[in-house]
């Protein structure tokens, strides 16, 4: 391992407990390996526009033919796809809003794929790109929905890094943060658990 991309997506920024338990484990993985590259991209408060019908033909217009305010789009589109690119491992912060991903992190993916570039389509169906990396989702949630029908985040996640070539994915849920201070402090404390377990695990 070598570069590192942390990815966090939740509203409440440095005090959420997606964005401090990923913290966690992207600071064990560096304590283990401190030539580890690490790159932090927040989306919470990040001025990320969902696509639209302009930006998505923007992406297919000769860069000769596109506006000033369509240049920096694209630009910013190819940088996100770059820090992926680079990355050998994503450790990816969501909590779950109303049953499923923030928009901030669907914008990300929305920004990201881009066929021809991060997958392609054959005679056999889509084909990703971005190969040889693991992701680790770091999810929140204020009731209990792992395996159930309700949870569309970790479904959806799994499906787009899939889709793009990432088919190495481990997940942290941290479930019950709002059913009282003591399931809350419970489900914390396994999660800091299992983060440090995985961290030592992924560093070997």
């Amino acid at each position: 391992m070598t570069h590192l991309l942390q990815i966090n997506s939740s509203l409440s920024g440095e005090s959420a407990s997606s964005t401090r338990l990923a913290d966690r484990l992207v600071a064990g993985l560096k304590a283990a390996d401190p030539s580890l590259v690490v790159v932090r991209r927040d989306l919470g408060g990040a001025e990320l526009p969902h696509l639209d019908a302009a930006r998505l033909a923007a992406l297919g217009k000769p860069a000769p033919a596109r506006s000033a305010e369509e240049a920096a789009f694209v630009a910013t589109a190819d940088a996100l796809i770059r820090e992926v690119a680079a990355a050998d491992t994503l450790v990816l912060a969501a909590p779950m809003y109303n049953f499923g991903a923030p928009s901030q992190l669907k914008t990300w993916f929305d920004y990201l794929a881009r066929a021809g570039v991060t997958f392609r389509y054959t005679a056999s169906g889509p084909v990703g790109l971005l190969t040889g990396k693991r992701a680790v989702l770091v999810t929140t949630r204020g009731g209990e929905h792992r395996g159930r029908p309700q949870d569309h985040l970790v479904p959806y996640v799994r499906t787009m890094l899939a889709f793009l070539g990432i088919t190495e994915l481990e997940v942290i849920y941290v479930e019950g943060l709002a059913l009282g201070d003591g399931p809350r402090q419970s489900a914390l404390e396994r999660a800091r658990m299992d983060i440090d377990s995985l961290a030592v695990r992924l560093a070997a």
